[in-house]
């Protein structure tokens, strides 16, 4: 009877009360829609410019709206572009080479993993304070004592064996709160290794197009150059005709020259982009395969960012500014535990014996059991600022973590019209290549014909080449603006 008392009592004194506040999310204002632009013109979409390619038959969903609205009101049951796998987005296939190589090398990644072994190893040492400490231990002395007047030399021998047991009661939930934060630093360092996971997708998708613009920048350049050559030549006979003049030639010389300048800088920019990207998949820096050309990428006439309210549950770096603000919320309970009594059960047992032969015979054993409690009196004000930090320092996170969700409602917007006013840039800037590449075949149709000097053909050739990578740059701005909605809205780190 005696004994199922006490357990009771240890059972109570176990399981005690939890000191401190249990979390509760704070109040976020979530907007209805995404606020984006939704005036297009009649041009935009009544034709579809060049070397735009063919939009995907499936993934896709067309976003209604009200006329005059300036925010997308998505459906509730819409899907968002962050909810596809990075392969469904990035459709080249050398893309997704480089990236599974950048998740299985990229340092930053390691880190990230490794700094979760460490918040794992953190929550089994917090977690093993609830439970009580056991040890046990053996002795044998040997003692050999001098002869001293008026006693004579003399021997003696002890053996010992004893277990031991200290458990200091968690009465007061302070090391259950203890454990509460430890397991959400674990989760908030889990969904941090998922944003650098998001982030390294975004860099290597975005680094590669780059490549591939400076790619098609290059070869825009060397093909105006040897066509610039050949007409330089042309224009070389016709001065030694009598056709031409040497002013002619000086003009025909500048337009080779321009053409020929920009080719060392797109070298230069291309070896530069291949070192980025092979340091982003860990390796040395070193050449990078190509895939599919700039042009030949994925494009989606519409992107569907789904419900707001999503983003909370879908952006890593939202869920773990929250988990931190769940373990600053935890850190509270602890603190204030040292206001209360600690409450210490120890206990120890064992035999001790002159001689090892007679140590688990006889009246050998020895026992102890004892409890103490400490209770803090005055610690000036030592407790009463400890709990003030953890309450100010869960100030703090509540802010940061709003912020964030603030922060990324706006990352989303932003990226939405972007990428909108990027295509109305691309498409427009089409129609001038067009117009201009028209233009200077006109203009060197009329200096043959003797209508027109060559610098007119100077001035339209320049339009032109102007014109040409410009629209590359448009092209290549497009892609960067899908890549940032597609990490605006959280998408990217689903293996």
């Amino acid at each position: 009877m005696k004994t199922r008392i006490l357990l009771l009592v240890l059972a109570i004194f176990a399981c005690g009360c939890t000191v401190g506040p249990n979390y509760q999310r704070p109040k976020i204002d979530v907007p209805g829609a995404y606020r984006v632009d939704v005036h297009q013109s009649t041009t935009q979409n009544q034709q579809r410019p060049p070397q735009e390619p063919t939009p995907p038959a499936s993934g896709q969903s067309q976003q209604g709206s009200q006329p005059g609205a300036n925010s997308q009101q998505p459906r509730p049951s819409e899907p968002s572009f962050g909810d596809q796998k990075w392969w469904e987005v990035f459709q080249d296939p050398q893309l997704q080479k480089l990236i599974r190589t950048a998740l299985e090398r990229n340092y930053d990644l390691q880190i990230a993993a490794a700094r979760i072994l460490e918040a794992q190893a953190l929550l089994g040492i917090t977690r093993s304070e609830q439970l009580p400490t056991v040890g046990a231990g053996a002795a044998a002395v040997n003692d050999r004592f001098a002869r001293q007047k008026p006693l004579p030399e003399y021997e003696t021998n002890a053996t010992s064996a004893s277990a031991s047991m200290s458990w200091e009661l968690d009465f007061w939930g302070k090391y259950r709160r203890a454990t509460e934060a430890a397991r959400a630093n674990l989760l908030a360092t889990e969904w941090a290794r998922r944003a650098v996971v998001s982030t390294l997708v975004s860099e290597v998708a975005s680094a590669y197009f780059q490549l591939r613009s400076y790619d098609l920048q290059l070869e825009i350049s060397r093909r105006t150059l040897a066509s610039r050559q050949d007409s330089l030549k042309l224009t070389q006979t016709l001065a030694a005709g009598g056709a031409a003049n040497m002013l002619d030639v000086r003009q025909a010389e500048q337009l080779v020259a321009v053409a020929a300048e920009n080719i060392p800088d797109w070298e230069r920019r291309i070896q530069q982009q291949e070192n980025l990207i092979s340091t982003l998949l860990g390796d040395n820096p070193g050449p990078v395969a190509r895939g599919m050309k700039l042009t030949e990428q994925q494009h989606l006439p519409e992107v569907p960012p789904g419900i707001p309210s999503r983003l909370l549950e879908r952006r890593p770096d939202i869920r773990a500014a929250e988990a931190q603000l769940m373990s600053a919320n935890a850190l509270i309970g602890v603190a204030k535990s040292a206001y209360f009594p600690q409450i210490t059960l120890t206990a120890s047992s064992g035999m001790q014996s002159a001689a090892l032969t007679s140590l688990f015979t006889g009246p050998a054993g020895f026992w102890s059991f004892g409890g103490s409690l400490a209770q803090p009196i005055f610690t000036a004000g030592r407790i009463r600022s400890g709990v003030r930090l953890s309450e100010a320092r869960k100030k703090e996170l509540v802010l940061t973590y709003q912020q964030t969700i603030q922060q990324a409602f706006r990352g989303v917007s932003d990226a939405l019209v972007g990428y909108q006013k990027s295509r109305e840039f691309r498409q427009h800037q089409a129609e001038l290549v067009v117009a201009a590449q028209d233009a200077a075949r006109l203009s060197d149709i009329r200096y043959r014909g003797g209508a027109t000097s060559y610098l007119e053909v100077l001035t339209y050739e320049t339009n032109a080449f102007s014109a040409e990578l410009g629209l590359a740059e448009a092209q290549l701005n497009e892609l960067l603006s899908l890549v940032e909605i597609y990490r605006n809205l959280g998408g990217g780190w689903e293996s």
